[in-house]
């Protein structure tokens, strides 16, 4: 498999994609164009989130301090179970693909 592969020419919805799912780690793949979190929903998950962007661009949103994080290709975020956020931009002309690792 190759993270860079099979990507759909057209993304109208964001695409989640587990990779490898045990008890304790989750690891997944999103593609995201141009896509959001709907204004009003925050992510308050139960496991740490550690994410990195393979290709494009996003921003992400932490309710809180409503500190925003701009991540570029091989920027990669920790963030810690329930911390609130969102994504509050990505980019709206290429892909953006998303690893991502949830662990306890």
């Amino acid at each position: 498999m190759n993270l860079l592969n099979r990507i759909p020419a057209s993304l109208p919805e964001e695409v989640f994609e587990d990779i490898i799912k045990t008890s304790s780690v989750r690891i997944e793949r999103i593609l995201s164009r141009g896509h959001t979190t709907p204004k009003g929903d925050w992510y308050d998950q139960d496991e740490h989130e550690w994410v990195l962007v393979v290709k494009g661009e996003a921003r992400i949103l932490f309710e809180a301090d409503q500190r925003e994080v701009h991540l570029q290709e091989g920027d990669y975020l920790n963030i810690p179970a329930h911390e609130r956020h969102q994504v509050s931009w990505t980019t709206p002309d290429q892909e953006t693909i998303w690893l991502a690792v949830f662990y306890q």
